[in-house]
C-alpha cells in the first residue's frame, strides 16, 4: 500500500487535496470541541449554556449538507440529499349511485 495514496485517496473523492480537507476537517472539529465543552459545564450546571451545544450542531449540519449537495460525488456519499421525491398516485374518483334521489 502506498502511503500517499492512503493520505490522499479520501480527499480526492470529493475533490480536495490534503491540505485543503484537512483544513476543512479543522473548521468542523473546533466548533464541535466548543460544544462538548459547552455540554460538559452544562451536564453540571444546567443554566448555563442551554441552546449552545445544539446550536452548534445544528450549524454545522446546516454547513455538511449544503457542502455535501454542491460536491461532485454527493450523490454517491450522501444520496438522500439527491433523492426526487415521488408523487402520490392520482386519487380515484368515487362515484357513487343514490338511487334515493
Amino acid at each position: 500500500m502506498n502511503l500517499t495514496r492512503v493520505f490522499t485517496e479520501h480527499p480526492a473523492s470529493l475533490g480536495e487535496t490534503y491540505p485543503e480537507h484537512m483544513r476543512v476537517s479543522l473548521s468542523y472539529a473546533v466548533p464541535l470541541a466548543r460544544a462538548a465543552l459547552a455540554a460538559y459545564v452544562y451536564a453540571f450546571l444546567p443554566f448555563f449554556f442551554t441552546t449552545t451545544a445544539s446550536g452548534i450542531v445544528k450549524r454545522l449540519y446546516d454547513r455538511m449538507t449544503r457542502r455535501c449537495a454542491t460536491c461532485a460525488l454527493g450523490p454517491e456519499h450522501r444520496p438522500d440529499l439527491f433523492v426526487r421525491p415521488v408523487r402520490p398516485a392520482p386519487r380515484e374518483v368515487m362515484l357513487s349511485w343514490d338511487p334515493v334521489i
